[in-house]
């Protein structure tokens, strides 16, 4: 990629970072929420977005196909990136760096989680709340997805700053400013919920 068309790439990950991968994101986040209700609560709110009309196209067009090229051309962003961290030691470029790490994260992260659910479920098994007890209740699994939900609230968190800038949103210091504290709030709500429904699948963690 170089010239023009480098910078419309670029702004085209951005976007789709955002819409439709960022929202689908926290629709997550807030299905799985619903676990810490109990098992029929969680069960009723995923059966009901697992059987929603042409659920397959509807994966495909928003998430997989968003998702794949977000993360391809990360990939090419996160190993050609210029930037030291080291000698240039200050929190945007910090930011920028963890940005990159915690996208290389989650690309194995995903895959892994798509293994033990989505395709599980092609291959005949229910994605439910006995599935997700099963998984979690090994400290290792759940420690592995603890940190899978922290890089994705702060790759989107993070991300959305940079979205902002990149599309003209916020262009002065003092709007940056602000944005990075918003946008700080909004990791830390967004982490809470994601962790507290991990937990709500640990027997007897919540009782």
């Amino acid at each position: 990629m170089a010239g023009k068309n480098e910078f419309y790439w670029r702004r085209l990950h951005s976007l789709l970072g955002v819409i439709p991968v960022g929202v689908f994101l926290v629709q997550h986040l807030f299905i799985n929420h619903f676990a810490t209700m109990g098992e029929e609560a969680f069960n009723r709110a995923a059966g009901f977005v697992g059987n929603l009309p042409f659920v397959i196209i509807l994966e495909f067009v928003v998430i997989y196909i968003p998702l794949l090229f977000h993360a391809i051309l990360g990939i090419y962003i996160a190993f050609t990136a210029d930037n030291n961290p080291v000698r240039l030691s200050f929190f945007r470029n910090w930011m920028f760096t963890l940005q990159r790490i915690s996208g290389i994260i989650l690309l194995l992260f995903i895959s892994w989680h798509v293994w033990e659910t989505r395709i599980q479920k092609a291959l005949g098994a229910e994605v439910n709340f006995q599935m997700m007890e099963d998984i979690l209740s090994n400290p290792i699994m759940l420690i592995i997805y603890i940190i899978g939900i922290l890089s994705a609230t702060f790759h989107l968190s993070n991300g959305l700053w940079s979205f902002l800038v990149r599309w003209g949103i916020t262009q002065s210091p003092r709007s940056q400013y602000i944005s990075s504290w918003v946008m700080g709030v909004f990791f830390v709500i967004l982490s809470v919920i994601g962790i507290r429904a991990a937990l709500a699948f640990v027997p007897g963690f919540f009782s």
